[in-house]
């Protein structure tokens, strides 16, 4: 498969012929069949660091008190006690059996259920033909949360969760329509943001002593989000095992001024304990830059209950460290510790009393996660007191950026133009929030961040994990 992708440039003509998209296809379906099997293989070898994760989310382990450690003998997971006044039974006898065993009886629920259905349909941005949108749906017979995704822009389109009264409501912003995504205020709500999300400072970066140029499209000056048609505006190709969703999308070398043909999948799943798993990788043929993101704008009190409620949220963030940027949101290259600043969210703090303390009255920063192990590491928590609904982020990346929808219009501007979502709801400054785990914006940039680079014969992994639970 790596040589046909590679094969694929030589092959293709300006127009991208009938004959390229034959062969695309073929590409397709031989990577959908080893996509499968590893699956079932996935099914039945789980890695040891995700059963950690799974107990770490369920409350079954506390992460701050236990690290895995995977034996490359045995297959088994031990335990660095780091806190030894804690440590239930039953978290000693799951250690006393194998991972794989526990792992499976993890994985016998049958509670989650996944649909398809039609959402609409839309021309792709660079062919021009017509494509069917898919509407994937989740659903927990037990928990009652509802988790919908569709194929254009691998978009999380609506995320029902209970209250503590068992009271339903969407917490993601979004619209009812395909329509509604198109239209030009819509600020990547739910979207699989790449080719590189974030910015790139003033659209261009140096790869093996070539200059590279791309899309300024934040303030006529700056790269953001992938360009001017990134990932976001793309109809993603589908693929269903059991309750997993896998979505596809094939970048060309030279796309938004990118180099090397990229192929990319996001995969979807919610447990049966309310977790939403994402799962991003790619592959390439020529050394490129990729940093690609969810991103989900969430209010807790309901997507459309404003900033009323989002400022009752209270939120912490596992981070010592910020990028310091400047007034153009882009990053100097230095690392701020966040001890005595407004970015000091390590302790529980109401959003209300925290965006008062800063300057730009509101988030849109990286933070530097605060790394325990090479796995998933627990990144932050925002609870709404009232509803009782809180979300854990769970993730492998070394950064999240924390965003407050500072862009979104102000209802107190009587000019600004208005943003209506799903059911009419209206959406404004400070209604919703991100977190958008990644590696560091502009790291292309600057030599002393995480590399955001791929190579080609490497794949590139992220893992995101949303988890949704209610306080009584």
């Amino acid at each position: 498969m790596v040589l046909l992708v590679h094969l694929l440039p030589s092959i293709e003509s300006p127009s991208r012929s009938e004959g390229f998209f034959l062969i695309e296809q073929i590409v397709w379906n031989i990577f959908f069949s080893t996509l499968s099997a590893a699956a079932s293989r996935e099914r039945e070898f789980c890695n040891q660091v995700n059963c950690l994760a799974e107990l770490i989310m369920s409350g079954r382990i506390v992460e701050r008190d236990y690290q895995p450690r995977q034996s490359s003998s045995r297959g088994e997971v031990s335990v660095i006690q780091k806190d030894s006044h804690w440590q239930s039974d039953s978290i000693r006898n799951f250690y006393s059996s194998s991972a794989e065993e526990k792992c499976r009886e993890m994985g016998k629920s049958s509670a989650v259920s996944l649909s398809v259905d039609s959402f609409g349909v839309m021309k792709d941005p660079m062919t021009k033909k017509e494509e069917t949108v898919w509407i994937y749906t989740w659903r927990n017979a037990i928990s009652c949360v509802t988790v919908k995704v569709i194929s254009y822009g691998a978009t999380i389109l609506a995320i029902e969760a209970p209250d503590k009264n068992g009271v339903l409501q969407d917490v993601v912003m979004g619209f009812d329509t395909l329509e509604g995504y198109f239209n030009p205020l819509n600020p990547y709500f739910g979207a699989t943001v790449g080719r590189v999300a974030n910015r790139i400072a003033n659209g261009k970066f140096f790869l093996d002593g070539k200059e590279y140029h791309v899309a300024k499209n934040w303030n006529g000056k700056h790269h953001l989000h992938g360009g001017i048609v990134g990932f976001d505006k793309f109809n993603w190709t589908g693929f269903v095992d059991g309750n997993a969703l896998i979505l596809s999308h094939f970048s060309p070398d030279g796309f938004e001024g990118y180099p090397g043909d990229l192929m990319v999948q996001v995969r979807y799943e919610l447990t049966p304990d309310d977790a939403l798993k994402i799962n991003f990788s790619a592959t390439t043929s020529k050394l490129t830059p990729i940093n690609l993101t969810n991103h989900s704008y969430f209010n807790l009190g309901g997507h459309d209950s404003g900033s009323e409620e989002i400022y009752k949220h209270l939120v912490v963030i596992n981070a010592d460290k910020i990028t310091e940027t400047d007034a153009e949101s882009i990053p100097t290259g230095k690392l701020l510790d966040v001890g005595g600043t407004p970015f000091d969210l390590r302790s529980e703090k109401a959003l209300g009393v925290a965006f008062k303390a800063t300057t730009a009255n509101g988030y849109d920063d990286n933070f530097c996660v605060t790394k325990y192990t090479d796995g998933l590491t627990f990144v932050a928590r925002a609870v709404h007191p009232t509803s009782g609904r809180f979300l854990e982020v769970y993730t492998d990346q070394p950064g999240v950026q924390f965003y407050t929808a500072n862009f979104l219009p102000d209802p107190e501007d009587a000019a600004a133009a208005k943003l209506h979502g799903k059911g009419g709801g209206l959406y404004s400054k400070h209604g919703s929030f991100c977190f958008e785990t990644q590696k560091y914006p502009d790291a292309v940039n600057h030599a002393n961040f995480p590399s955001t680079i791929l190579k080609p014969g490497e794949t590139y992994h992220h893992t995101c994990v949303y988890k949704f639970g209610c306080e009584k």
